[in-house]
């Protein structure tokens, strides 16, 4: 399944952008979106809890919570797709959206099979409002600053949601590794679902894009959480470095050969 059949309906090359729309602020959804987007998303999770225990709670979330506004400003003040500031804003968003459903469970005491349906009525709020507005929730159209605001607040509530969601599968008997086969299958069903007929492009993208995280924040949690907890041992630290040095070679990689750019854009640019 091409990226485009994924994602939906694609403006035509011809198209002209309407007038108040700029360049689209979002990559290209190719094989290497999705490595970074479990990256990020495991990364998040150890990040998260490394942070906790180094700082105290309290710090963390502080200090997780400017970075992640700080990157989200960035992000709004570039004018096109830029690699390196999309994917530390989605770093952020997964670090600070892991602290989001940690806090709910751990200092306010709400459980996962409370909060986990809340995150869902948030994401299911988020897209109601974004499609009333804009009659779409396809990422290629991400061209203007209200749909850019769409989008991010999905992101967020995405991230969160995958959290309690991993967290809810691995509390309820399944461990870690049962929740990484869980979620390894689980996220082929919107392919599959998409191939027969049985859900939307758009809709088989956001559901995968959700399933990432919990995909993501248990094979770093197996890695990461001490043997007697069902994990490898490897250490918070340890795994939260080894998978930044992997995003940021990915980052690197893409900002070179510009394969997260469409290849219309990527013409328009070397035009200019």
């Amino acid at each position: 399944m091409s990226t485009e059949q994924f994602l939906g309906q694609r403006p035509p090359v011809t198209a002209r952008v309407r007038v108040g729309e700029g360049a689209n602020k979002v990559p290209e959804v190719t094989v290497y979106f999705w490595i970074i987007k479990v990256l990020t998303t495991g990364m998040g999770e150890t990040a998260s809890d490394f942070l906790a225990h180094l700082l105290g709670p309290i710090p963390a979330v502080a200090l997780g919570g400017i970075a992640f506004v700080a990157s989200l400003v960035l992000q709004f003040a570039v004018r096109r797709y830029v690699t390196w500031v999309y994917w530390t804003a989605i770093v952020m968003v997964s670090v600070f959206g892991t602290m989001t459903a940690d806090v709910l469970h751990v200092a306010l005491g709400v459980s996962y099979t409370l909060s986990t349906p809340l995150f869902v009525t948030a994401l299911a709020a988020v897209f109601a409002i974004w499609y009333a507005s804009e009659r779409t929730l396809s990422i290629h159209s991400i061209r203007t600053r209200r749909r850019e605001v769409f989008y991010w607040a999905a992101v967020l509530a995405t991230f969160a949601l995958g959290t309690a969601a991993g967290d809810l599968t691995a509390s309820t008997g399944l461990a870690y590794l049962g929740s990484i086969a869980l979620f390894a299958v689980a996220i082929g069903v919107p392919a599959l679902a998409f191939r027969v007929g049985a859900l939307g492009a758009v809709a088989a993208f956001w559901t995968a894009y959700v399933l990432t995280r919990p995909l993501g924040a248990s094979l770093a949690d197996w890695m990461a959480l001490a043997q007697t907890r069902g994990g490898l041992g490897w250490g918070l630290g340890p795994v939260t470095l080894s998978w930044t040095a992997a995003i940021l070679g990915f980052v690197a990689f893409l900002t070179v050969t510009r394969k997260d750019v469409a290849e219309t854009s990527r013409r328009a640019r070397h035009a200019s």
